[in-house]
């Protein structure tokens, strides 16, 4: 049985953070106020596979009261996603996800994020599309306020 999940997660700009996407470190004046390392390409994944297999989403699994979770390395987060997902026999189809951001520039980044979304998953980086977009300076990202990302998933479960 098929099954689609989607995710979506933002958070605000803060200096002092580093900014990580994607898994990706991304060199920038600024980064995401969070509770883990506020990678918000990984959280909407992570929310997109969980509701594919009707698992609820990522503050259930990893809430941000958890001091385990204080700084994580969201990489970790997807990969235990990835886990659950096959411990009940799923396997995933394909994932597809837009960044929103109107600062920093984002596309360069895009394959290194494939790839390394596609070894903690693994799955092949044709099973993961990726887009990043700006919102033409309307909202929160388009103020330089923050980031955010939509993501889908398919999943084959059981």
């Amino acid at each position: 049985m098929m099954r689609i999940g989607q995710g979506v997660d933002a958070h605000r700009l803060v200096a002092g953070r580093r900014l990580v996407l994607g898994g990706v470190e991304i060199a920038f004046d600024y980064g995401l106020a969070a509770h883990s390392d506020g990678d918000v390409l990984l959280h909407a994944l992570c929310d997109a596979l969980l509701g594919a297999a009707g698992l609820g989403d990522i503050g259930q699994h990893f809430p941000d009261t958890d001091t385990a979770y204080a700084d994580i390395d969201s990489r970790v987060l997807l990969r235990r996603v990835g886990a659950l997902i096959a411990e009940q026999g799923g396997s995933i189809g394909n994932l597809d996800a837009t960044l929103i951001a109107q600062r920093p520039r984002l596309a360069d980044h895009l394959p290194a994020m494939r790839e390394r979304i596609g070894a903690d998953l693994g799955l092949s980086v044709g099973q993961i599309n990726l887009k990043a977009t700006t919102l033409e300076w309307m909202g929160f990202t388009g103020r330089g306020e923050g980031i955010a990302a939509s993501a889908v998933a398919l999943i084959d479960c059981p």
